[in-house]
């Protein structure tokens, strides 16, 4: 048997990332209180996620990096073919980039659903840090997309189909609220490019987002992640509509590369595209590969289950043998535990 268990950010003084043309000193002097303003980030350059502002162009950002702590464990565990590993990667970026950037205690899913060699895809971050993720699909249907694309990375409806859809899911550790889901149409070549479709149509705010995972030499997995949003009538930094577009336009030339680079830092990064607007980096968030199944929790999902069926489940020695899909963890759990008999 398997089974799914089922405030807002400070800027930190002195955070500035590099300015156009510094009033004293130049350049060199920007850099320097861009590497004061990181050194945090010196000794954890993967695993973790951390929000960004602009001086001068009216966006709220989030960059996002991933490597032995969070998502490399998670893939290693799987052992998906590397572009589902990517993939997958993609949807954990995505849910950590979007839930760490929301004001509440709890967790978000990036959940893609189909029926197409991908059943289900989900990509799991919890305000905690903690980060997760599995999928489903069908081995030999997706040896024949491989086949059909020849290496190349397949788009978003070869593997859900033409009805596939992306739900982000917000489940709030909040007593009597329930869970909130957006859903969009997987029916754009990327999971970025369908996301970005949600924020437009589902929530009205523009969002541009790049995701990037790759597996190096070594077998590791490395990825990153950003996100830009637009803030709307905020007209201190200027003409709105115009400080977006030249946003967009120095978030279009990010590489894909870049994002997941191991030679180049989240800070250079921010650096070298918006530093003529000046880019202020807040404390970054860790992230590690973390489950929340647990027996007790398995055994309340149990028992709302028929007894006739837990019965039939059972192993001859009595016990209901359960899987976590997230993070294989095995279970071995009394029939008589969650059904009060042992007939």
């Amino acid at each position: 048997m398997s089974c799914v268990d089922p405030e807002g950010p400070r800027v930190q003084a002195g955070a500035c990332l590099g300015r156009g043309r510094p009033p004293h000193g130049g350049a060199s002097d920007a850099r320097t209180r861009r590497d004061a303003a990181v050194t945090s980030l010196s000794s954890n350059p993967d695993d973790f996620v951390a929000a960004f502002t602009s001086d001068t162009l009216p966006i709220t950002g989030r960059i996002a990096r991933m490597g032995p702590r969070s998502l490399s464990p998670i893939l290693h565990r799987h052992a998906y073919p590397d572009h589902l590993g990517e993939i997958l990667g993609e949807a954990v970026l995505l849910s950590t980039l979007v839930g760490s950037a929301m004001k509440f205690q709890g967790r978000i899913m990036a959940q893609a659903e189909g029926d197409g060699p991908v059943s289900m895809l989900v990509g799991e971050y919890r305000t905690d840090g903690g980060v997760r993720a599995y999928s489903r699909f069908e081995p030999d249907r997706w040896a024949y997309l491989e086949k059909v694309n020849k290496g190349a990375k397949p788009h978003m409806p070869q593997l859900f189909g033409p009805q596939g859809a992306l739900a982000l899911i917000i489940v709030q550790d909040t007593e009597h609220v329930q869970p909130y889901q957006g859903i969009v149409p997987l029916n754009k070549g990327t999971l970025a490019e369908c996301a970005e479709d949600y924020f437009r149509q589902s929530q009205q705010v523009q969002t541009c987002l790049a995701l990037s995972v790759r597996r190096d030499a070594a077998g590791d997995w490395h990825a990153g992640g950003m996100m830009i949003q637009k803030l709307a009538g905020d007209d201190s930094r200027g003409d709105t509509e115009e400080g977006w577009r030249e946003a967009q336009a120095l978030f279009a030339t990010l590489q894909p590369d870049e994002l997941c680079s191991e030679e180049i830092s989240a800070e250079d990064l921010l650096f070298r595209l918006f530093h003529e607007g000046g880019v202020r980096m807040q404390s970054p968030e860790p992230l590690d590969d973390s489950c929340t199944c647990n027996e007790e929790r398995l055994r309340h999902t149990l028992a709302g289950m028929p007894d006739e069926s837990l019965h039939e489940m059972a192993e001859e020695d009595g016990t209901l043998g359960v899987d976590c899909q997230f993070c294989a963890r095995h279970y071995d759990i009394p029939v008589e535990a969650v059904t009060g008999s042992t007939n």
